[in-house]
């Protein structure tokens, strides 16, 4: 399965940037890797929580870490920033969370995995409604999504909150805290969309920590933007139950998954999470007619596996077809994985070539600037459609959704 370890195969192909990172590759098993450099340099407090992960009653994939619960640290009334949660149910006094696969049962004065979910006397409440920690007018390339809507901007807002616990979390300074310890400003939804249209944004992006865990902040505006012709988009780790999400497609326009591996080991230790939840999640936003990209971050020694890079890109060519977006990113070190090096570029072009020869069309390298597959290539005759550096892109060669070479149509939303 993928991210176990990196193929020897690869290792002796590869011709990595530095003798150093070479050297880690063709010498050091993950395991060792692990315990020698990133776990010595990061703590394992993180680890031990995805270890001590327990199965929930309704199955493996329905999962309740116990040990991520914070007993008895709910406010003893709701707050102005606050929502009755839209997804759960009662037993007696205590409270089940629908929202996500963790089903976190809460008793009163406790709050869930999410750090935003909270039981005050028998009921759930979302501490995250209205008080976003992060605003910004983005161009919609930095989400990333190449095939919808380039060259505009969305207007971006998050909270606090998220139901992983990633090791390698970009943003953990507002995922991993809680609304009360955040700089937050008052917007509530109708805010906004007004916000939105101000700054000549054509869409809404609920990103930068997790909006599933701010799900009625995010359900609530994603209806307000509809009515007033702003598309809505979810930069998201799909770790949604289909109840919810399904409610949420109703609104949806796009979506850009994290898919953090193909194993489920992987996303246990990696993640604190499961793989198959968000395989369910990337199928029921393209059979709602979600315009959807996957987004691979290549880990070293975690997720750069060929095996399973092979195996993720050949599941999303059978199950949502060659048309979508596959986006591989370089990690960079941060968090708890500050001993590890930064992704080989010579890896990410290896894994871009495995998922072309999947057969999907629109591979992509991120978090590398200036490299030739940042732009979109023509599957028909190969010229470039649209050129990218960063998050600039040029249009030149494309018009109406097609390329301008070979007339051959492009797949994507364009207007």
């Amino acid at each position: 399965m993928g991210g176990t370890k990196h193929s020897s195969k690869s290792a002796v192909k590869a011709k990595h940037e530095n003798p150093v990172e070479s050297a880690l590759y063709k010498k050091i098993t993950r395991r060792d890797f692990i315990k020698k450099v990133a776990l010595g340099a990061a703590g394992i407090g993180v680890g031990a929580y995805a270890l001590n992960r327990v199965l929930f009653q309704k199955g493996s994939h329905d999962l309740q870490a116990e040990s991520g619960i914070f007993k008895g640290d709910a406010p003893s009334a709701p707050w102005k920033w606050s929502r009755e949660c839209y997804h759960y149910m009662n037993f007696g006094k205590d409270t089940q969370c629908l929202n996500c696969p963790h089903h976190c049962r809460l008793k009163p004065g406790d709050r869930g995995i999410c750090r935003v979910r909270i039981n005050i006397d028998g009921k759930m409440y979302n501490l995250a409604y209205g008080n976003p920690c992060s605003v910004n007018n983005d161009p919609i390339e930095k989400k990333p999504l190449f095939h919808f809507l380039p060259g505009t901007n969305v207007f971006s807002i998050g909270t606090a909150g998220c139901n992983f616990r990633c090791l390698n979390c970009q943003n953990w300074q507002i995922s991993q805290s809680r609304p009360e310890d955040t700089d937050n400003r008052e917007m509530f939804p109708e805010a906004v969309v007004q916000n939105a249209l101000s700054a000549g944004s054509r869409s809404v992006a609920y990103t930068y920590s997790e909006p599933n865990a701010f799900y009625e902040y995010m359900f609530d505006t994603s209806k307000i933007a509809r009515e007033k012709g702003l598309r809505n988009v979810s930069v998201t780790n799909g770790f949604l139950n289909p109840e919810p999400l399904g409610k949420l497609c109703d609104y949806l326009d796009a979506a850009s998954i994290n898919l953090k591996s193909f194993s489920e080991d992987t996303y246990s230790k990696l993640n604190s999470g499961a793989l198959k939840p968000v395989l369910d999640s990337i199928k029921l936003c393209v059979e709602r007619k979600v315009w959807t990209e996957v987004i691979w971050l290549v880990v070293p020694t975690w997720t750069d596996g060929m095996d399973g890079i092979r195996e993720g890109a050949e599941w999303l060519y059978k199950n949502i077809g060659p048309d979508y977006p596959l986006h591989y990113s370089r990690f960079l070190p941060l968090y708890k994985l500050t001993g590890l090096p930064a992704t080989p570029v010579s890896v990410l072009e290896e894994a871009r070539k495995v998922a072309m020869d999947a057969g999907l069309k629109y591979v992509y390298i991120g978090n590398v600037p200036g490299n030739q597959y940042e732009s979109t290539y023509c599957p028909k005759c190969g010229k470039a459609v649209m050129k990218r550096t960063g998050f600039d892109t040029n249009l030149d060669n494309f018009q109406d959704g097609a390329c301008k070479s070979c007339g051959e149509s492009i797949s994507g939303v364009w207007r």
